[in-house]
């Protein structure tokens, strides 16, 4: 067998000497055939990597074309983000001819795991993933590789593994939002940030502490907090508020916690701008929607899905080597409106 071909049902039935027949019944779990052998066959295939191809099964009693499918792993739907990246995939995609298998990880590691095993399984020819906060062990998405799959990462990228990736300049984005806070007066600025094991929230905090020291000001570890949503927002900002020294800005690492921030502050009785300054991350559509609107680093996701997109079919196509690893950086734009003062 050819080391880059992926396995098939041949291969397994010859390397075991059996038939095609023992080897599909038994990886469908037929009871035609001993739990002994159905298990052995079964762990073979595991062990390398074969899966079942359930679209291909049907195709064969079909007369349609074997589909051109992408399987993409979202985090959540709920971030305007996460939506807009996958209308830049879905549209970018459908104009090659291609159609996309979308699957909810919900930000849970063995979901993950689960989705690249279906996505294993309908052989689809290329996957495009944003992993999930908590995700640690990466061998799932090395089986995607080893089975000749070309993987794209985007926004949460994986260290862990050699591939291809598009992200935004989150270091450059976090790093002029806090230099806008600075120059509209602001000196206590408050960070509210995910959890530093995703390389954006270490890039966003990079851009934060630097934009500080390059003004002067000190990073105050008792107003940097593990935040990224509106219900924590909400629950930790009074104790922010409460500081003798409270902070005079807040900039936070999405659209959501911006207003959860937004919000607990107007309720405290304190005007935005003027006596609190925020800005946000995203620039969705919920921006707008606040009162006053949030100035925000717009993100460009569209633009993320359609780059990654593009890297995919290079390597689906041929036009460019598997093993070669691109990165592409879509640029970020401050968005100024109602919570924050003018430039002094």
């Amino acid at each position: 067998m050819n080391d880059n071909a992926p396995m098939t049902m041949k291969d397994i039935a010859r390397e075991l000497g059996v038939s095609v027949a023992t080897v599909s019944r038994a990886l469908k779990d037929s009871h035609r055939i001993s739990e002994e052998r159905r298990k052995a066959i079964q762990q073979y295939a595991r062990e390398h990597n074969f899966y079942p191809n359930s679209i291909g099964e049907a195709l064969r009693h079909s007369r349609m074309q074997a589909p051109k499918i992408i399987g993409v792993i979202v985090p959540e739907f709920t971030h305007y983000y996460f939506s807009s990246i996958l209308t830049g995939i879905e549209t970018t995609a459908a104009a090659r001819g291609y159609t996309i298998m979308v699957a909810l990880s919900g930000e849970q590691y063995e979901r993950e795991v689960g989705i690249c095993e279906t996505f294993l399984g309908n052989k689809v020819c290329g996957v495009i993933v944003s992993q999930a906060k908590d995700t640690k062990d990466y061998e799932h998405y090395r089986k995607l590789i080893g089975a000749n799959i070309p993987l794209v990462f985007y926004d949460r990228i994986c260290t862990g593994v050699n591939a291809s990736l598009v992200v935004v300049d989150d270091y450059m984005g976090a790093y002029n939002a806090v230099t806008h806070l600075i120059e509209t007066g602001c000196r206590r600025i408050a960070y509210y940030g995910a959890q530093m094991n995703l390389e954006i929230a270490k890039n966003r905090y990079n851009g934060y502490k630097d934009a500080l020291l390059k003004h002067g000001l000190p990073v105050d570890e008792r107003i940097i907090r593990i935040c990224d949503n509106r219900a924590d927002a909400e629950r930790i900002t009074p104790e922010l508020l409460a500081l003798e020294d409270r902070p005079d800005a807040f900039f936070a690492v999405n659209d959501d916690t911006a207003i959860g921030i937004l919000y607990t502050v107007k309720r405290a009785g304190l005007r935005v701008p003027e006596d609190i300054g925020i800005c946000g991350f995203t620039n969705g559509q919920r921006a707008v929607a606040c009162d006053p609107m949030l100035t925000t680093v717009e993100q460009r996701g569209f633009h993320v899905g359609r780059e990654a997109v593009e890297i995919l079919m290079d390597k689906v196509e041929h036009r460019s080597p598997m093993d070669k690893v691109e990165k592409r950086i879509v640029r970020t734009r401050l968005v100024v409106r109602g919570t924050t003062k003018q430039q002094k």
